[in-house]
């Protein structure tokens, strides 16, 4: 699609993608020479944008619902060819002038003569300039008048009546075509059509002449008894063939009639009249030859089928008062409707025949659909005067929209300079923090298996409003951190247009949002572990408490009946020594560890710092690994765009697009609270007690001590410690 051309593209790096920048109208004017390799999104929908509708609507050429590439490539080429100078639409006033419209091609003469007629109908004749209101207003005005170049005509707007009764004849046999005023109408090719079907009917219809009485020997309530004929007429068929296998084989009586196990399951069953079990067993009792019961005897299933056959066939064909049906009596009455049937399978215009033979003859005979077609005619006639007056608005629409949304589509310069994306559909105020990357999305369980590969932490959120208004947003969570994020926690969301939402949470795809959470993360996990282990511990401890008191309780209330409580046990003193043994351990332990750190001398911080990264480092690893890898794709896919390049959110981006709350410069702060909570200085004695015992008994452990308060002899020197030349490292008795 990309071709050759001496324009000179400028690009600039977001995301870690080269991006087109769209800042002159030669830019919009050379779209079509940009490799759609580089450009950032391929498609959008035209819903759920901050974004004017109607331009979209424009914009989207064959109403697929979708702005493709080539659509916007033809929406500039289109624009720059009638303006004289391109880089109005940088500009993007909300009103074009007529000197801005090149005349000197037919396209922009057509443009300038249809401004200026929709200036004269607003009395402004001579106006130099024109407002997307003006020219939305006319063809508004246009759309709903008679003759609006749509090639459709709405019974509601022809005023002769002979051809409006006909318009609406037409919609409700072959149904309606809306037009530009939405009113289902009709066009030329469906009046010809119905014309045809209408002059089928009546030729098939003519088709019986004068043996119409033959073919319907039932007059007007012959189709109600082919009907009921046709109804019953297969079960009719089995139960004379069931009959007649009895009379050729008695054998075969018993088995015709189903066997009794077939009886005993549908008596183990609810069976409502109209069961498709009693349905499937023959339409009466099976007998040698037995003419078929019209009144009574038959299967319940098919009993008011029957009914229908006898009072609509066969008493008006053989007589009143008929209980039962022979097989010869039976091939006389299906004889009797074989050339109504073989009429029937011809016939053709069936669509039409609700209206009645009668009307469509009428119809036919008339001059109304003649009248019609002209009429459809007429209106379109006005279709160039029509498309004219939608191309003024389109060419304002594009002057003061297209810009803005190249800017948000072959680039993404709106998002990465912080200006509200098209996409963004406002900020989500919530646990102290505003996140501005928030969209519109329609299935919130659907969006989130698409969106889960953004590597962001994302909340789906349902909003609503005191007028009933309703939608769900999700909002990318950037900074801080996730621990009083839930499911079911509140906000409140701003949209664009400053209007307030209720938010409540309710779906949480989980992935790291910060650094600092990830490295705080191991700690307090451990901490909740630490809680939850002793919340069950002392929930056990009181459970075993109260189940004490209670057992306690009942030895009272029943002293007189029990035996004497034994004397607990004394304390095993295997338990003792074994408790001893491990608190001797632990202690063991710990001093290797203080030794072992206190042993590093002047890398004790390093061997600090190394503890650190050994408990935080694998959980910032996996957290920086993921944050490298957010990537606002996934997110636009979900709702219908198809992004064409890796938009990614880095770590410096996403602390920007979510800010946390933080007092303003310049503050005055005062630190007392009433209410705070009263220090114990006694809890602090003792950690305090308990940190200096530790540090001692590891300076003990590594000699210094020992060395400082003297009770420990120095270490001997090198000259006493290395033994001379000849002499022996082992000392004499002497010594």
């Amino acid at each position: 699609m990309a071709n050759e051309s001496a324009h000179r593209w400028r690009f600039f790096r977001a995301g870690n993608v080269d991006q087109a920048r769209m800042d002159t109208g030669a830019d919009i004017c050379d779209l079509a020479s940009l490799d759609l390799k580089i450009w950032v999104a391929l498609a959008c929908p035209v819903k759920g944008l901050e974004f004017d509708e109607r331009t979209l609507a424009l914009l989207d050429t064959d109403k697929d619902g979708r702005i493709r590439a080539p659509e916007i490539v033809a929406a500039a080429g289109w624009a720059c060819d009638v303006l004289k100078d391109p880089e109005w639409m940088v500009r993007a006033p909300d009103r074009v002038q007529l000197e801005w419209i090149d005349d000197s091609k037919p396209e922009g003469a057509r443009l300038l003569a249809a401004a200026r007629r929709i200036l004269n109908g607003h009395g402004r004749d001579g106006a130099a300039e024109i407002t997307i209101e003006e020219a939305a207003e006319a063809g508004g005005l246009l759309a709903k008048s008679k003759l609006n170049g749509d090639g459709i005509q709405a019974p509601t707007v022809i005023d002769e009546p002979a051809q409006k009764a006909l318009a609406a004849d037409i919609v409700a046999t072959l149904g309606g075509e809306k037009g530009v005023d939405d009113e289902p109408g009709v066009t030329k090719a469906s009046v010809e059509k119905f014309l045809a079907e209408a002059a089928a009917y009546i030729a098939w219809l003519d088709k019986a002449g004068p043996e119409i009485r033959d073919v319907q020997r039932l007059g007007s309530g012959t189709p109600a008894a082919a009907d009921a004929l046709r109804a019953v007429r297969a079960k009719i068929d089995d139960y004379f063939t069931r009959c007649r296998l009895a009379a050729f084989d008695p054998r075969a009586g018993a088995a015709m009639n189903r066997p009794d196990e077939d009886w005993k399951a549908l008596a183990a069953k609810d069976l409502p009249p109209g069961s498709p079990e009693v349905a499937a067993f023959p339409l009466a009792r099976i007998e040698p030859d037995r003419p078929l019961p019209l009144s009574t005897g038959t299967n319940p299933a098919w009993a008011d089928a029957i009914v229908a056959f006898r009072d609509k066939v066969v008493e008006p064909l053989l007589g009143k008062s008929r209980t039962s049906l022979t097989l010869a009596e039976w091939h006389q009455v299906a004889a009797e409707f074989a050339a109504y049937e073989a009429w029937q399978a011809e016939k053709a215009g069936g669509v039409v025949e609700p209206l009645g033979a009668a009307r469509i003859r009428e119809i036919l005979a008339s001059d109304a659909p003649a009248g019609l077609v002209a009429l459809i005619d007429a209106d379109a006639a006005v279709e160039p005067e029509m498309k004219a007056i939608v191309d003024v608005e389109r060419l304002i629409r594009y002057v003061r929209d297209l810009n803005l949304l190249l800017n948000n589509y072959v680039s993404f310069t709106d998002f990465y300079a912080r200006r509200k994306a098209v996409f963004q559909a406002g900020t989500l105020f919530i646990d102290g923090r505003a996140c501005d990357l928030c969209l519109r999305v329609d299935d919130a369980s659907r969006h989130g298996l698409m969106a889960g590969l953004a590597k962001m932490y994302l909340l789906y959120c349902d909003c609503t409003r005191p007028e009933g208004d309703k939608m769900t947003i999700v909002a990318a969570v950037t900074n801080g951190d996730s621990d009083n994020l839930m499911v079911g926690r509140n906000g409140v969301f701003y949209d664009r247009k400053g209007r307030d939402w209720d938010a409540t949470v309710t779906r949480i795809v989980e992935n790291p949002i910060s650094l600092k959470q990830a490295f705080w993360s191991p700690y307090k996990k451990f901490l909740r572990m630490v809680e939850e282990q002793v919340a069950k511990r002392a929930a056990a401890a009181e459970a075993a408490s109260d189940s004490r008191v209670a057992g306690a309780a009942q030895a009272t209330a029943h002293s007189d009946k029990t035996k004497p409580v034994p004397e607990p046990k004394k304390i095993d003193i295997g338990t003792v020594a074994a408790l001893g043994v491990a608190v001797g351990g632990i202690t063991a332990a710990m001093g290797m560890l203080l030794q072992s750190f206190f042993g590093l001398g002047r890398w004790m911080p390093l061997g600090l710092v190394g503890l650190v990264l050994l408990i935080s480092g694998p959980s910032l690893l996996i957290a920086w690994l993921k944050l490298r890898k957010r990537n606002l794709g996934p997110i636009l896919d979900a709702n219908g765009w198809a992004v064409n390049a890796l938009t990614r959110i880095n770590i410096p981006f996403g602390a920007a697009l979510t800010s946390i709350g933080r007092l303003p410069p310049g503050s005055e702060r005062s630190l007392q609270d009433p209410y705070a909570e009263k220090q114990k200085v006694w809890p602090k004695i003792v950690m305090l007690v308990l940190i200096l015992c530790g540090i001692a008994y590891g300076l003990h452990k590594a000699g210094y001590l020992g060395q400082w308060l003297g009770y420990a002899p120095p270490p001997p020197t090198a000259t006493e410690s290395a033994p001379g030349p000849g002499t022996s490292a082992r000392p004499t008795p002497a010594e």
